[in-house]
Formats: C-alpha cells, sequence, structure tokens
C-alpha cells in the first residue's frame, strides 16, 4: 500500500521554492489588435466549453523548469484541471507545471513583428515541454505567406499539420471575416467538428435575443391570423342574420328552409 504521508512529504521535499520566481511583471499586452485576439479566444471558449473542465488563459506565463524563464503565449489551453481556489498564492498565480502535473494541450501566439521568434526558439520551447499543439497566427504574414499554421507532437517532435484540425482535443481554428467587439475585420475562431464557430457569450445572447424576436414576430403573425379568422366569422354570422331577417319579412320562416 502507498503511503500517502511518505508521498506527501516527498512532494514538499523536491518541489521547488517559487518564492523567488517572477509570476507576473506588469508588461502590457503589446497592441490592440493581439489584445482582442486574445479576449475573443479565451471568452468563446468558456462559453462554448462551459461543460468542459479546463483552464484556458491569455499571457499568462508557463514555468517548465524551476531554473529557467516562464515563456508566455499570447494564449494557452490546458483540459482537465483548474486554478486552485488560493489563487492569490505565489505558487498559484501562474502556470507551473510541476503543480499542474502537465504542460498544456494548445498554446497559440499571435504574431505582431518578426521579432518573437515564433517560428524557431519558441516553437523548440513548447516542443521540450510537450505542448500538444503550437499555433501560430500570423494576419499580416510577417513570418511566411500564410496566416495560419498549426503543429502537433508526435513522439518528441512537432510536425506541421495540412488543416486547422486538433484531434486529441475535439477542437479546431478557422480564420473567419466578422465583427468582434465592434471591429471589424478578419479573426481567429474556435470550431466544432461539425464546422460551427464557438460562440461568445455576446454572440450568444444576440442570437437569443434574435430568436426571441423571430418568436415575438410568429406570435404576433399568428395573433393576426386568428383576428382575421373571427372578423370574416362575425361577417359570415352577420350576412347570415341579415339574410334570415329579409326572409321573414317575405313570410318564409328560415328555420323552415332545407339545409
Amino acid at each position: 500500500m502507498v503511503d500517502r504521508v511518505a508521498v506527501q512529504e516527498e512532494v514538499e521535499v523536491t518541489a521547488p521554492d517559487v518564492s523567488q520566481l517572477v509570476t507576473e511583471d506588469d508588461t502590457p499586452v503589446d497592441n490592440f489588435a493581439s489584445a482582442k485576439q486574445q479576449r475573443l479566444l479565451v471568452s468563446s471558449l468558456y462559453s462554448g466549453l462551459s461543460g468542459s473542465i479546463f483552464l484556458g488563459e491569455a499571457n499568462v506565463g508557463i514555468y517548465h523548469s524551476p531554473n529557467l524563464p516562464p515563456i508566455v503565449p499570447d494564449v494557452f489551453v490546458s483540459f482537465d484541471v483548474q486554478v486552485p481556489e488560493n489563487w492569490w498564492d505565489k505558487q498559484n498565480r501562474c502556470y507551473m507545471v510541476w503543480n499542474f502535473g502537465k504542460a498544456p494541450e494548445i498554446a497559440i501566439e499571435i504574431v505582431s513583428n518578426k521579432a518573437g521568434n515564433e517560428l524557431t526558439d519558441k516553437r523548440a520551447i513548447y516542443e521540450q515541454i510537450r505542448v500538444s499543439y503550437y499555433v501560430v497566427y500570423d494576419p499580416s504574414l510577417q513570418l511566411s505567406d500564410r496566416p495560419l499554421r498549426l503543429f502537433e507532437l508526435r513522439g518528441r517532435q512537432y510536425s506541421e499539420l495540412s488543416d486547422a484540425w486538433l484531434e486529441q482535443v475535439n477542437l479546431g481554428l478557422v480564420i473567419w471575416e466578422g465583427d468582434f467587439e465592434g471591429r471589424q475585420t478578419t479573426w481567429l475562431r474556435w470550431r466544432d467538428a461539425e464546422g460551427n464557430i464557438l460562440l461568445t457569450g455576446d454572440e450568444h445572447a444576440s442570437q437569443a435575443q434574435e430568436r426571441a424576436e423571430r418568436e415575438q414576430e410568429r406570435a404576433e403573425r399568428e395573433q393576426e391570423r386568428a383576428e382575421r379568422e373571427q372578423e370574416r366569422a362575425e361577417q359570415e354570422r352577420a350576412r347570415a342574420d341579415r339574410l334570415a331577417e329579409y326572409l321573414r319579412s317575405q313570410g318564409i320562416d328560415p328555420d323552415q328552409l332545407p339545409e
């Protein structure tokens, strides 16, 4: 039988001292476009995968070794993990691989210039720490003639994917033209197996509002149809009453007429 006390003591002994780690340095996001794109990716995950357990964040450091600085992806996603309740504690402020027990499944870098080394140095780090999928989104084509490149860890190395479906996590990515937060442009969006875009909370609310309005319009049309039917029935009764009155004026009992 495993001695749980001994295991706990071993963890406490071998866990690195995080007191000197820099978990945040208040460095701002580099541009408006990246900030909005990050919000879109993270918020749509939380509204689109509401029944799943995962951690999706933007600009949060991943510590993969206590002796090395963290790597800070624009967005990362780690499944089947959650932030501890005491997230203000030093050891819980960023993603320390030794605490969560694994690297995130997805890391996304959004390219805004050629200085980020997304296809060289950063790719090598994500490969080394065994992030299952590495995504490079290059909307202004700074690094190549392809705006979206995806890599899957196979064995110890990344292989570039020919499509944007992440089989292991049952998620896909797509470049989408539309409006987000009042900005009409091209965005990177999540999609499901059927090709449906994962909606943000605002988009869910907008769709619900549209459905409610359509239902209201349908109800109003149905009410108008019922009112027209009632009006026709009343007109038919009035016509029948006038005919009966005329027959009586001619000495004919309308009730005695054959049907």
